[in-house]
């Protein structure tokens, strides 16, 4: 049985919500929409989002599955439900979203029941120890060939220097964790270890700190 969330992250999101687009989107956004294009959803699909926030990818990927297809989503804070349905009602798209919040470790859903999952800076959130149960959820519910989509604060290439604001990152991190919340992670090994097949890989920067998207496969 999963240990219920931290009350702290849900405050936290909850007080950031409806200055996250401000905060944080404005650097990520790029990265966010990177990974967007590697998943390359399609019209028809079912498609999670996990860690949806204020909604921005619920847009783009709403417009991708079209009219024939359905996009659901979860996340830890009742202030980014609140914020993201309000956006997503605004650009119609309501009808062909359900959003919930809950417990990524234990996903509210059916065995094989989406064609792809999305998570954008959201799986480096959880306790390392967490990460495996979350990928084993995914693997879960995505149908057979279903494909995953993550983008990721990343842990530096071997033989590359950190930068020094990696480096103070990392710090912060380990040392005010409740202030800086998310930590570097080596994606790619862990979405391996899930049982997952690496289909594409994208190296890219946010501030000179390594930011990777993956896109994988289930077998």
């Amino acid at each position: 049985m999963s240990d219920p969330i931290p009350a702290t992250n849900q405050s936290f999101y909850d007080r950031i919500s409806h200055a996250y687009d401000l905060i944080s989107d404005a650097g990520e956004h790029q990265a966010r929409e990177a990974g967007e294009q590697a998943l390359n959803v399609q019209q028809g699909e079912r498609v999670l989002e996990i860690g949806y926030g204020t909604g921005n990818t619920m847009i783009h990927l709403a417009t991708a599955v079209g009219d024939s297809g359905s996009v659901s989503g979860i996340d830890v804070s009742t202030g980014m439900l609140d914020v993201a349905t309000k956006k997503l009602e605004s650009k119609g798209f309501a009808e062909r979203i359900d959003l919930c919040v809950g417990d990524a470790r234990k996903l509210p859903y059916e065995d094989n029941t989406f064609d792809a999952v999305f998570a954008s800076f959201t799986l480096e959130l959880f306790p390392l120890d967490d990460i495996p149960a979350v990928l084993a959820e995914v693997a879960r519910v995505l149908k057979p060939g279903g494909r995953l989509g993550v983008v990721s604060m990343a842990t530096v290439n071997v033989g590359d220097k950190p930068s020094e604001l990696e480096k103070t990152y990392v710090w912060m991190h380990q040392h005010f964790p409740h202030i800086v919340d998310c930590q570097p992670i080596d994606v790619v090994s862990l979405v391996e270890s899930a049982g997952l097949n690496i289909q594409q890989k994208v190296e890219l920067t946010i501030w000179t700190m390594p930011v990777r998207c993956v896109v994988a496969t289930v077998s």
